[in-house]
């Protein structure tokens, strides 16, 4: 789908950018830490952005606070930044891929260590 002779996948990594260096660079809250934005999604109607985020450190649900508490800040500063006519409301969610990931990863060797021991 384009929107203003932008696609939407080409407006989500936009937004992406925009939010990592936003977040990185304008927002001093120390409570949100070290944040990566690892994926945007865009709704078709551009009402809203679903923002996938991940936290370097263990208290992730201290810093998503953090980062929901500055939203109207963030959003306000994105506005600026895109050239679309309404900026999307911002919906953070926690990314929880990578976690899933490495928990499926120690299934796997735990699998391969009993495998190796059984056929010992």
């Amino acid at each position: 789908m384009i929107f203003y002779g932008i696609e939407k996948e080409k407006l989500n990594n936009i937004i992406q950018r925009e939010l990592s260096d936003i977040i990185q660079m304008e927002v001093k809250d120390p409570a949100i830490g070290f944040c990566t934005i690892t994926g945007v999604e865009v709704t078709n109607d551009l009402s809203i952005a679903k923002v996938y985020v991940s936290f370097l450190n263990k208290n992730s649900q201290k810093r998503m606070d953090a980062l929901q508490h500055s939203k109207g800040f963030i959003r306000s500063l994105l506005a600026k930044r895109l050239t679309i006519r309404k900026c999307p409301e911002l919906h953070f969610v926690m990314d929880t891929s990578l976690e899933y990931g490495n928990k499926i990863e120690s299934i796997i060797e735990k699998l391969n260590d009993q495998k190796k021991v059984s056929n010992d």
